[in-house]
């Protein structure tokens, strides 16, 4: 099979949530002499994008989105170890520490992000559900994480991200982590009113917000970038 052919039917595995063609397919395309980073860029991306659009568009729903991350996320099981050092810390756009907030046991949408991120360079700390705001901030720091993410479900759990943000002011650490905030009853207004760098209504949003916050200036932003607000019309 041709390099280029491979390359489209991991796009279609991963877009379709194939795990297991997805992981037979990366093995198949690296043996086959495509590059790590080259098969990441040219068919998990492009994949991922693609599901993102459909989604958005209301052609593909939730559960389709989460089989996509779990496609990824097989097919980069593959992909990484043979990554080099050298190449994997040129390839890296930052680490993301990412939680659901205490008193939240919710954690598909979490999870979405967390498989999402890699496929864009991101190194992820998954620190689970039900996560306290010093366990946050303790985990942000000893991962050297450039952007705390911070997402709930459930209105009762909110005040804990602006916990994070103040427990990063009052520890004289605000301007080493980003925070980005999400989930259903997250709002724009509410993340400009706790002080957060960045607000994204999905999954795409937050691998989108994450690119341009290591793009941008550093911690903390005057106001935060807002991605997705006006979808939620």
């Amino acid at each position: 099979m041709e390099q280029d052919e491979l390359a489209q039917e991991l796009i279609a595995a991963v877009s379709e949530g194939d795990d297991s063609g997805a992981a037979r397919l990366a093995e198949q395309a690296i043996s086959a002499g495509i590059q790590p980073m080259v098969l990441v860029r040219s068919a998990i991306q492009p994949a991922m994008d693609l599901i993102g659009k459909r989604f958005e568009c209301g052609d593909a729903f939730l559960p389709e989105l989460i089989l996509a991350g779990d496609a990824a996320r097989a097919a980069l099981d593959q992909i990484m170890p043979r990554i080099g050092e050298k190449d994997l810390a040129a390839a890296r756009s930052g680490t993301v520490l990412i939680a659901t907030m205490y008193g939240d046991n919710h954690d598909i949408g979490k999870n979405i992000v967390a498989a999402i991120l890699p496929t864009y360079g991101f190194k992820v700390v998954d620190l689970g559900i039900n996560a306290s705001p010093p366990a946050i901030v303790e985990a942000a720091g000893r991962a050297g994480a450039d952007i705390i993410a911070c997402s709930t479900l459930i209105t009762t759990s909110l005040p804990y991200q602006r916990q994070v943000i103040d427990i990063l002011k009052e520890t004289g650490r605000r301007d080493r982590h980003y925070v980005i905030v999400g989930g259903g009853p997250v709002t724009p207004e509410w993340a400009g009113s706790i002080g957060a760098d960045g607000y994204g209504r999905d999954a795409n949003d937050a691998a989108a917000l994450c690119q341009r916050l290591m793009a941008g200036p550093k911690p903390p932003l005057a106001e935060p970038l807002l991605l997705g607000a006006l979808k939620r019309g």
